[in-house]
C-alpha cells in the first residue's frame, strides 16, 4: 500500500506545483510556446469535467468524482490487487482525480495548460495525464492479461 500511497502523492505533488508554477508565470489565457506549431503551455480554466464537459453541472461532477476516489481506494485497501501494474494504474487515477478535484473545491474550476498546438487536442493538465494514462494502461493490460489466460487456459484443457 505504501507504493500506491507514495505514487498518488507524487502525482498530486506534480500536478499542483506545475499548476501553481504556470498561474505564476501566465496571465489567463496567455500562451507560451515549448515548441513553436507544436506544444505550447496555455493557460486556461476548465469549469467542466474532461474537455469542458458538464460544466453547468459541477457539483453532480464532483460528487461522482468523490465516488470514484473513495471506491478505488477501498478496492486498493481491501482487494490488495496482487500485480504491481495494477496497483499503479489505480493510483495514477486516484492521484489525477484528487489533483483535479483539489482545484475544483479551492478554486471552482479547473487549471489546464498543456496545450498540444499540432494536434489540435483539448488543453489539459498533469491530473488529466495521470488519470489517462492509468486507464489507457489498466485497459490494456486487462485486455492482454485476460487474452493471455484464455490462451494458456486452452492449451491446458
Amino acid at each position: 500500500m505504501f507504493f500506491c500511497i507514495a505514487i498518488m502523492i507524487l502525482t498530486v505533488i506534480a500536478d499542483q506545483t506545475t499548476k501553481l508554477l504556470i498561474v505564476n508565470s501566465l496571465e489567463l489565457g496567455e500562451s507560451a510556446p515549448l515548441i513553436p506549431g507544436v506544444f505550447n503551455f496555455t493557460y486556461i480554466r476548465n469549469r467542466g469535467a474532461a474537455f469542458g464537459m458538464l460544466s453547468e453541472h459541477r457539483w453532480i461532477f464532483m460528487a461522482m468524482s468523490v465516488l470514484l476516489i473513495a471506491f478505488l481506494i477501498i478496492y486498493l485497501i481491501k482487494a490488495k490487487p496482487q500485480s504491481k501494474i495494477v496497483r499503479l494504474c489505480l493510483a495514477l487515477i486516484v492521484g489525477g482525480g484528487i489533483g483535479n478535484m483539489i482545484d475544483r473545491v479551492i478554486y471552482g474550476f479547473v487549471i489546464d495548460f498543456l496545450d498540444f498546438e499540432l494536434i489540435h487536442f483539448y488543453i489539459f493538465n498533469v491530473a488529466d495525464a495521470a488519470v489517462t494514462v492509468g486507464c489507457a494502461a489498466l485497459v490494456i493490460y486487462i485486455l492482454f492479461h485476460e487474452f493471455a489466460e484464455q490462451r494458456i487456459g486452452r492449451k491446458t484443457k
